[in-house]
C-alpha cells in the first residue's frame, strides 16, 4: 500500500486493452482519489488482427466523448452494420449477421414466427429480405440510422495500431500517466499475495493498489506472476491458428465484415479506409499452415502489402478473471476465436463491470467472486453462440465433420433443442447476443424449427402474406435512399 491518499491503478500493457482501460477508468473515476500509470513497451508491439468491433464500441466512444468522425478519421476506419456470412453451412450459402432486428412484434409475437408459417405455405424467401440493415449493407450504403426511430445499430472497422494511440491521446489527456518499458520482474506481497510492484528494465520500480494486466496471451501478472490457471476450451472451438495479412483495397466500400468458410477454416475480410484486413482461421492439425497460407493469398481481392503473420492460440479463460488484486483484461484473461468480433468486447465490459464493483484498497471479496460469476457467465454465453456457427454446419471437410461430433456444453443443447421445438430462442442471464442474432446464424445455415409460435396463426395467412410485403417493400424503397458508405466517409471522415 502506498503512503499517499491516492489509490494507485497500474495497467501492464498497451494496445487497445490498456488504453481502452485507461481511458475509461480515467473518465469514470474521481481523479482526486485514483492515480492511473499505464506500462508499456514499444518493443513489444500489437496483434493487430482485431479491426472488426460490435456496437458496443460506439457506446464506449460515447462514454469517453469522442466524436465518431474524428474517430474514423484518425483510424482509417469504416463503418460496419454486420457480419456477411458466404459458404458456412454449405457451399454456396449466403447469410447476414445484422445488428438490427427482423421487425417489430405484432401482437406479442416476434416477426420470425409468422414470417415460419409462410414458409410452411410455401414462400421461400430468406429471413434477410426483412432485415433493414441487410438491404443498406447489400448495396454498399451507409449512414448512421436515426436515434429517434433506430432501425439498426452500427459498429467500426479500424486499424488496430492506430486505434491504439488514438485512445492512448485520449487518456493521457485526462491526466492517465504514461511509463515507457518493459517489464522484468515483480514483487509479492508476503502476507496477501498480492501484486506490490512491478519492475522495468531501466530499474523503475511501479508499486501499485490494483493491478490491470493487459499484456495479451503472455499474462504476465494474471498468468505468470499469479499463476492463476487457464480453463482450456478448445474441444469446443476446434480452430487454433490465424495468419493475418493486409492487402490493397478495391472495389466498393463495404459496410460489413465478410467471413467466408474453407476447406479446413473460414478467412476475414475487413474494409479500412487505406486497404483491407485479411485472415484465415483454422486448425492446423486439420489443416496445414502451407495449405492455409495459399487459401488466403490465392483470395485477396488486391495486391499483398506486407508478409503474412502467424498468430497460434487456444480458445478459454483464466480460471479467474480478477484474482488477489490483479484483473486481466483483453486476452490476458480469456481468448475466443475472432469468428464474431468479440474481443474489443469483452475488453469493454471487462472495464465496464470493474467500474460497478470498483474496490478500495483492502478488496473485498465479495466484489472479486462477483466480477468473477457473471464474467463466467457472459463468456459461456459468447462461447456458445461461436460454437453454435461450427456446430450447425453440414460441409462434408474434417474441421466442419469434427465441429459436428463434439458434445456441445449443455447450455447450447438446451438453446437448440427449445429452438427445434418451438422455434422460440431461450435467452438466459448475461447473454450478448439476442434474438435477431440467434435467428440470423440459426435461419441462416437453414435450421428450421418444427413448429412456430401458436398465436401466429390468429390472423388469416393472406394478412400476413400482406403485412410482411408491405414491410418488405417499405425497406427496400427506404434503402434504397440511404447515401453510398463512400460517399458518406468522403463527406464526413475521410482520412488525410
Amino acid at each position: 500500500m502506498n503512503s499517499v491518499q491516492q489509490q494507485e491503478i497500474v495497467i501492464l500493457g498497451g494496445g487497445a486493452a490498456g488504453w481502452i482501460a485507461a481511458a475509461l477508468l480515467a473518465k469514470r473515476t474521481d481523479r482526486r482519489q485514483i492515480r492511473i500509470t499505464l506500462v508499456e513497451s514499444e518493443e513489444i508491439g500489437i496483434i493487430g488482427v482485431g479491426e472488426a468491433t460490435v456496437p458496443i464500441l460506439t457506446h464506449c466512444n460515447a462514454l469517453l466523448g469522442i466524436g465518431e468522425n474524428d474517430f474514423i478519421r484518425s483510424t482509417q476506419g469504416t463503418f460496419k452494420l454486420g457480419i456477411e456470412f458466404c459458404d458456412w453451412g454449405v457451399a454456396g450459402n449466403r447469410h447476414f449477421h445484422a445488428f438490427s432486428d427482423y421487425g417489430h412484434h405484432v401482437d406479442n409475437v416476434s416477426t420470425h414466427h409468422y414470417w415460419l408459417r409462410l414458409r410452411q405455405s410455401g414462400d421461400e424467401r430468406p429471413i434477410d429480405d426483412y432485415s433493414f440493415a441487410y438491404a443498406v449493407a447489400k448495396n454498399n450504403n451507409f449512414a448512421p440510422s436515426d436515434p429517434q426511430n433506430s432501425r439498426y445499430h452500427h459498429a467500426y472497422h479500424f486499424d488496430a495500431a492506430l486505434y491504439a494511440r488514438y485512445l492512448r491521446d485520449v487518456a493521457t489527456g485526462l491526466g492517465v500517466q504514461r511509463i515507457e518499458g518493459r517489464m522484468t520482474h515483480f514483487d509479492l506481497d508476503g502476507a496477501s499475495g498480492n501484486i506490490a510492484a512491478v519492475h522495468l528494465a531501466d530499474g523503475v520500480k511501479v508499486p501499485g493498489d490494483l493491478f490491470l494486466d493487459c499484456t495479451g496471451f503472455a499474462s504476465e501478472l494474471l498468468g505468470k506472476a499469479l499463476e492463476t490457471p487457464f480453463v482450456d476450451w478448445s474441444r469446443w472451438l476446434l480452430c487454433n491458428s490465424a495468419i493475418a495479412a493486409p492487402s490493397k483495397r478495391t472495389g466498393a466500400l463495404m459496410p460489413f465484415t465478410r467471413s467466408t468458410a474453407h476447406a479446413g477454416g473460414w478467412r476475414w475480410t475487413i474494409p479500412l479506409q487505406h486497404r483491407n484486413g485479411n485472415g484465415m482461421v483454422y486448425n492446423s492439425d486439420l489443416w496445414s499452415d502451407d495449405a492455409a497460407r495459399e487459401a488466403l493469398l490465392g483470395n485477396l481481392d488486391g495486391e499483398l502489402l506486407a508478409e503474412p503473420r502467424l498468430f497460434r492460440f487456444t480458445s478459454g479463460h483464466r480460471k479467474w478473471f480478477w484474482n488477489r488484486n490483479c484483473i486481466g483484461i483483453g486476452f490476458a484473461s480469456c481468448f475466443l476465436e475472432p469468428l464474431e468480433s468479440t474481443g474489443l468486447q469483452l475488453i469493454v465490459t471487462g472495464v465496464l463491470k470493474l467500474l460497478r464493483l470498483f474496490p478500495q484498497r483492502t478488496i473485498n471479496p465479495v466484489l472479486r467472486d462477483e466480477y468473477n460469476r457473471i464474467t463466467t457467465i457472459e463468456l459461456e454465453r459468447i462461447r456458445d453462440f461461436i460454437i453454435a456457427h461450427y456446430y450447425l454446419s453440414r460441409r462434408p471437410e474434417p474441421l466442419w465433420a469434427a465441429s459436428r461430433d463434439i458434445e456441445i456444453p449443455d447450455s447450447l443443447r438446451h438453446k437448440l433443442e427449445i429452438w427445434n421445438a418451438s422455434g422460440q430462442i431461450a435467452l438466459g442471464d448475461l447473454e450478448s447476443y439476442m434474438e435477431p442474432s440467434w435467428l440470423a446464424i440459426l435461419l441462416g445455415n437453414g435450421v428450421v424449427p418444427e413448429r412456430y409460435a401458436v398465436a401466429a396463426d390468429l390472423h388469416p395467412l393472406e394478412q400476413i402474406r400482406k403485412g410482411m410485403e408491405t414491410r418488405r417493400e417499405e425497406i427496400i424503397r427506404s434503402a434504397q435512399a440511404v447515401t453510398s458508405h463512400q460517399d458518406f466517409i468522403d463527406q464526413y471522415c475521410k482520412a488525410s
